[in-house]
């Protein structure tokens, strides 16, 4: 058993040393910028960066076998393979923990990939304030709904920061109680967590966000979040901050705010036991929803609703 996991650590420990190697001085050194937020490869062989607070811009280009390479090496340290049956690849990056997702032909024309930065250090709800990101109602909002164990949704696009909030969010919760016990579950490890006393689960190829929610009941947990909800597990995590186990935060992909809620709506009647009445569900359930924007000049909170409830065909609601 031993030798099995040395040599499983041995092979993992190679594939890094040549994703050091194959990466080259243009993408290490990008990766390496603490400024990076993603950096794609497209099948033109163009490398784009996005740095905080600018503008993606193509900074050189990649040969499509070091392309390959670079995927087929993030495949092999994940124990999976990457084919033209099977040209799709996404998890963790060996190096530091980013998202990485890659594709191979025939579904692109040449190897393409992106990695999304995973964030290096924790933003606080008071410097969102102070980069105009968050006006000052706004965040006594989001700071009030924590002390009073609301459960928050956090909506936007691809890209927007979404996770980044969340980590603001979650600094916020250990501010406000260090003792309580904090439950993460996502599929790759983007969340950041400063509290001493919290359990971070991933899901796998074998184990899902539901079964995941339902383990987290029996371990004990004060809060409970979810990286991105993207399926039926919407109900099983409704279903979670509805019994005893309020003050959970969790993203989802939405164009606004009230969308967000409508989007969780679809969500949720993917799960055959959803029932009749989801958005009366949904209004006891979710009570703040913010809305974090990318811009050209940067990202923003756009909206925070608060929703009290669902009557006559829709949601109560308050605009911050």
């Amino acid at each position: 058993m031993l030798d099995s996991e040395d040599s499983c650590a041995t092979l993992k420990d190679r594939a890094k040393r040549k994703l050091d190697r194959d990466m080259g001085p243009l993408l290490i050194n990008a990766l390496n910028d603490p400024q990076t937020v993603e950096l794609m490869v497209n099948a033109d062989g163009r490398v784009w960066l996005e740095k905080l607070g600018e503008t993606m811009a193509c900074i050189g280009d990649l040969r499509p076998a070091q392309a390959e390479a670079i995927i087929k090496i993030v495949a092999g340290y994940h124990s999976k393979e990457v084919t033209k049956l099977k040209p799709i690849i996404e998890g963790e990056f060996p190096l530091d923990g980013s998202r990485f997702a890659g594709q191979l032909p025939p579904i692109v024309s040449s190897p393409t990939f992106a990695i999304r930065k995973k964030a290096v250090a924790i933003f606080t709800l008071e410097q969102y304030v102070e980069q105009r990101m968050l006006t000052v109602k706004q965040c006594q909002k989001i700071k009030s709904a924590v002390a009073e164990h609301r459960n928050i949704l956090v909506v936007g696009g691809t890209g927007s920061g979404k996770t980044t909030l969340v980590n603001a969010i979650i600094n916020e919760m250990v501010n406000h109680d260090p003792t309580e016990r904090i439950f993460i579950i996502e599929d790759t490890g983007e969340i950041q967590c400063a509290a001493e006393n919290f359990v971070q689960y991933h899901t796998s190829l074998d184990v899902s966000m539901t079964q995941l929610l339902k383990t987290t009941l029996r371990m004990r947990p004060d809060r409970i979040l979810v990286g991105e909800v993207r399926g039926e597990e919407a109900l099983d995590l409704l279903d979670a901050w509805n019994t005893g186990h309020e003050g959970g935060a969790a993203t989802l992909h939405a164009n606004d705010a009230l969308s967000g809620l409508t989007r969780l709506n679809s969500l949720i009647t993917r799960n055959k036991s959803a029932p009749a009445d989801i958005d009366a569900l949904i209004g006891e359930v979710v009570h703040l929803v913010v809305h974090i924007l990318r811009t050209p000049t940067g990202r923003r909170i756009q909206e925070i609703i608060e929703v009290d409830g669902h009557r006559r065909g829709s949601f109560r609601i308050k605009k911050f």
